[in-house]
């Protein structure tokens, strides 16, 4: 299907993913076409048909798990039941049917599975929940070693593409401090154009923390949502824009 992405990574069979471009929806506009983010200031009946498009493509048996994200370290395990919709940025569940759900437009979505299929997880990983602990905090949600984890990388803003200043490395740098991979950071920034900028390399980042984790099998990363204006949104390009949605779930057993 033109709409989507489907990760190419060794999940077992009962794990499902699909990762949506911004083609084949109903949004006009800076929307165009396949927004699914009602907090962007899009025709609300335009979203809902495009959730719902998502939810028949794939024959989900249960609505996504959307989130009301907000740049955190919080994650919500979907089991305990949410009832309305949860402030957090990452969800995880061992629930059959149960999509969880992350939307970005630059940012980096994490899809997270057990090598056995039976925990999963997506996190909203942008620089500062990344920096702030949010790929460490789902892995420990998932209560599983790293060894018997994998994880995908979404498409988010590419390396070459992310102009940040030196506050945003050191704030990875303060963060890291006293793991194994501190040392490691600034080799994800590289100068840019701009002598009072750099650029930062978000798969980067989030490879160097998983890896610290013990996540050996990583995959994905090889996107870039700023240069990529057909299949993608960019909050960096444009400002005004839609956002796409990634998805993981169980399939029945």
């Amino acid at each position: 299907m033109a709409s989507y992405l489907c990760p190419q990574w060794p999940a077992p069979s009962s794990v499902k993913t699909a990762i949506t471009t911004r083609v084949g929806g109903y949004s006009l506009g800076h929307y165009a076409s396949y927004n699914l983010a009602t907090h962007v200031g899009d025709n609300p009946q335009h979203v809902e048909l495009n959730r719902r498009k998502l939810t028949t493509d794939w024959r989900l048996r249960e609505s996504p798990a959307w989130l009301e994200q907000v740049h955190s370290d919080i994650v919500v395990d979907l089991d305990a039941g949410c009832g309305e919709i949860p402030t957090a940025d990452a969800a995880v569940t061992t629930t059959p049917g149960l999509p969880c759900v992350v939307l970005t437009a630059d940012c980096l979505p994490v899809l997270l599975c057990d090598t056995r299929g039976e925990i999963v997880a997506a996190a909203h990983a942008g620089w500062r929940g990344l920096a702030g602990g949010i790929v460490r905090k789902t892995v420990v949600a998932m209560a599983q070693t790293g060894r018997e984890l994998m994880a995908y990388l979404g498409p988010a803003i590419g390396p070459a593409a992310f102009e940040v200043g030196p506050e945003v490395r050191d704030s990875f740098i303060h963060c890291a401090l006293g793991s194994g991979h501190a040392r490691r950071i600034p080799g994800c920034f590289k100068p840019a154009a701009d002598p009072d900028k750099m650029l930062a390399d978000l798969y980067g980042l989030a490879s160097l923390e998983l890896r610290e984790l013990g996540v050996r099998h990583v995959y994905g990363g090889d996107f870039c949502t700023y240069t990529d204006a057909d299949r993608f949104y960019s909050f960096r390009r444009q400002g005004v824009t839609g956002r796409m949605a990634s998805l993981i779930w169980l399939d029945g057993f």
